[in-house]
């Protein structure tokens, strides 16, 4: 059975960003979502991030839980 840390920074190098500590910090501190606004709808994404985000939510994906995290703390 294969493991996968399926933590913050890898999930940036999954969506293709920096996975660097400081990297992360700045685009939390760079990147807000409003209230109502959808994580998978933020303008900041690409096409192909949005995608990624939108099909491990809907398929409940070992991913959810930390792109759960990333949506909170987008909003804060």
């Amino acid at each position: 059975m294969e493991t996968f840390n399926h933590n913050l920074s890898n999930l940036f190098s999954q969506l293709g960003l920096n996975n660097s500590q400081s990297f992360i910090e700045s685009f939390l501190c760079e990147h807000h979502l409003e209230q109502n606004e959808m994580l998978t709808e933020a303008s900041f994404w690409l096409p192909a991030q949005k995608r990624f985000l939108k099909e491990s939510q809907e398929q409940d994906a070992d991913w959810s839980e930390v792109i759960d995290q990333l949506d909170t703390l987008l909003r804060k």
